[in-house]
């Protein structure tokens, strides 16, 4: 009982360290990555389909993305997605492939991307506190219950506050380490 109630928010809290750096790989930073890419979807013969699954991407340069698509009359859905995706980029092709050169930031709009990570930061410590209080919340009831002792809840949500703890600074290392990566000319 006492230990599913910890595994249960461990559970919560690495969902949260993931969703955190799912939504991180989604952040354009100076660099082109084609994780960039992962959520532009292709009209593919009137189905909403993957980018990645209908050519190949490469980054053959830092702030370069090419698309070899494997059929060429999709060159111009390709472009059409990427410039209807709010990436802010503009596609070029030669009739074979699609280029996306990344430009180079601003110091104020790394500053504005800055900001949405520490906000993203901060709903990923709100899932955290949330998971914290839902296994306090469940150390309670199976206190209430008898099925644990008091002592055995006290130490549970020591156990819960220390782990809570852990996942809030690794949210911190991960945030710190994207602003850098934001920041870096």
């Amino acid at each position: 009982m006492y230990d599913d109630v910890v595994k249960a928010a461990r559970g919560g809290m690495d969902k949260a360290i993931e969703a955190l750096k799912k939504g991180f790989n989604k952040v354009r930073t100076g660099r082109a990555s084609t994780t960039l890419m992962d959520e532009i979807r292709v009209d593919y013969y009137g189905t909403p389909t993957p980018l990645n699954q209908i050519g190949t991407m490469a980054v053959p340069e830092p702030r370069l993305i090419t698309i070899t698509p494997w059929e060429k009359q999709l060159i111009p859905e390709i472009e059409k997605a990427i410039l209807k995706s709010d990436l802010g980029l503009n596609p070029s092709s030669d009739g074979q492939l699609v280029r996306i050169a990344f430009p180079v930031l601003t110091e104020e709009r790394r500053k504005e991307m800055v900001k949405g990570i520490k906000r993203m930061g901060e709903e990923a410590k709100v899932a955290i506190r949330n998971s914290r209080r839902d296994a306090n919340e469940g150390l309670k009831k199976l206190e209430k219950e008898k099925e644990i002792s008091e002592d055995e809840q006290k130490r549970g949500e020591k156990e819960i506050q220390d782990l809570t703890d852990k996942y809030v600074k690794k949210i911190d290392e991960v945030v710190a380490a994207k602003e850098n990566e934001v920041m870096e000319i």
